[in-house]
């Protein structure tokens, strides 16, 4: 992270940090998880209240004009976190919007859920998310098929989750964009976090209404507290938590980052 911040000191970007809306599987995982390892749910698409929470969201991000500041919209590349991306931030074909409303959306592997047995975190092919998203995908993926889902009991450690969101940061801070929004999955964003705050790297405050968590030297993130993913005292590792959005509506933080 040392390496991170001298390769962009002086840079400032903004985060939005999206959570994708309600899945299928998370229906079934307030009955049981067991389901979540059946065919049935590989690659679990939007709920109806999930399409729902899509839809207030992105009235919400035109209302307020945060759609305006977006540069480039960074996704997990699986149906929910996509269809999370196109509903949130290009909407509906017949909205009265241009395509320069419209940043363009990534797929990118780095920001997936914690791979294991679960059958909800395995992706398609590329080929597929193409057809589907035609408008909007542009991937960044090297393999067409899946080789990162393994399958069986064996499932990704938290250690290895916060690496991987380590290196996903890494290449976010090395864009040129400055505002840039992610919508990946909840253990992710929650490891993300928690890996920056264990290693010192920033620190929570409190202060209305952003609470707000500053980095040592000139570092700085902003978190914006909306009915999503939000800070909360004390400051134990264990307390920085991110709802579920059959709950609530879909996860969404802002991250400010100044070097």
């Amino acid at each position: 992270m040392e390496a991170i911040a001298a390769a962009q000191f002086g840079r400032r970007k903004l985060f939005h940090l999206v959570r994708h809306a309600q899945g299928k599987h998370n229906l079934e995982a307030e009955k049981s998880r067991d389901p979540l390892t059946s065919f049935e749910y590989l690659d679990a698409e939007l709920s109806p209240l999930g399409w729902q929470q899509v839809r207030d969201q992105r009235k919400d991000v035109c209302s307020s004009g945060l759609l305006k500041g977006i540069e480039v919209v960074i996704s997990s590349p699986m149906s929910r976190t996509l269809q999370t991306a196109v509903g949130i931030f290009h909407g509906e074909d017949d909205e009265e919007f241009t395509t320069v409303d419209r940043p363009p959306i990534i797929a990118y592997e780095l920001c997936r859920e914690r791979l294991g047995k679960f059958e909800c975190d395995k992706r398609r092919s590329i080929s597929h998310y193409r057809s589907r998203f035609p408008a909007c995908f542009n991937v960044q993926i090297e393999n067409e098929n899946d080789i990162l889902w393994k399958g069986g009991d064996e499932i990704e450690t938290h250690e290895a989750v916060r690496a991987r969101a380590m290196k996903f940061t890494q290449w976010l801070w090395e864009r040129e964009e400055k505002e840039i929004a992610v919508v990946s999955h909840g253990v992710y964003l929650q490891q993300a976090m928690i890996e920056l705050v264990k290693n010192n790297l920033c620190y929570p405050l409190h202060n209305d209404p952003l609470s707000r968590i500053i980095g040592p030297g000139s570092d700085a993130f902003v978190m914006k507290n909306t009915n999503c993913g939000r800070m909360r005292t004390p400051y134990e590792i264990e307390q920085l938590q991110i709802k579920d959005s059959a709950k609530k509506n879909v996860s969404v933080e802002e991250v400010e980052v100044t070097n």
